[in-house]
């Protein structure tokens, strides 16, 4: 029996550490928290004070937050892993900006718009409206640009930071409904990420029935942006 064990929440971020542990083969036991009913549950707080996913427990350590556990997976279970280059590596100085990009700016930019959406009470003229959708729609222009140039953020090879990058372009969008199809790059690599078998085997696990956004559903929403 494995002894790592990954506490997911449906239609949550946590698919990331699922999906990586899929591409990896680690082995692992996984317990599947469902949402209360669009927040976590209480059943995540019992097990971490957070009380937010993804949460792993690897023996007697129970780590949260998704980059503090990628790092501890990577460096515990796959240390010649290819989904991180080497410094070495001419790509490495794309992989890292694109890494964080996707962290501390895309998917930030996509949360806030989020709120601001589902906010009554912000006029639809307010700056507190219109700030966070132009900041959104630059970032995805970014993306749209970059993957006019390379197959992946990084150049040729899929990496770490396209792990991270496609939650912002999938099934974040069941919460914030926007139309991919003015992004043809996007969604192009998207359709790249999601047909990945490691990936389907992940969503197939850990959301099972979840229609998979992957930039051509049938009577797509326009985007709200």
């Amino acid at each position: 029996m494995a002894s790592l064990t990954l506490h997911h929440l449906q239609r949550s971020q946590s698919e990331r550490i699922l999906w990586l542990l899929e591409e990896l083969n680690i082995p692992y036991n996984l317990t599947i928290h469902k949402r209360d009913p669009l927040l976590a549950p209480p059943s995540l707080k019992a097990i971490h004070p957070q009380g937010s996913a993804p949460v792993i427990v690897d023996g007697d350590l129970i780590l949260s937050e998704s980059m503090a556990i990628t790092n501890y997976i990577l460096s515990k279970y796959a240390p010649n892993n290819t989904l991180t280059p080497p410094p070495s590596d001419p790509s490495y100085p794309a992989y890292l900006y694109w890494l964080y990009f996707t962290l501390c700016t895309l998917q930030p930019a996509c949360s806030t718009a989020m709120f601001v959406y589902f906010d009554p009470n912000i006029p639809d003229d307010a700056p507190g409206r219109s700030f966070p959708r132009q900041r959104l729609q630059k970032n995805i222009a970014l993306v749209e640009k970059r993957l006019g140039e390379s197959q992946f953020l990084a150049g040729d090879s899929f990496t770490l930071a396209d792990l991270m990058a496609l939650w912002c372009f999938t099934t974040q969008r069941t919460f914030l409904p926007w139309n991919l199809s003015p992004y043809p790059n996007i969604v192009a690599y998207v359709q790249r990420l999601t047909g990945r078998e490691a990936y389907q085997r992940a969503m197939d696990k850990g959301d099972h029935g979840l229609p998979i956004l992957n930039g051509l559903e049938p009577g797509e929403k326009k985007a709200v942006f």
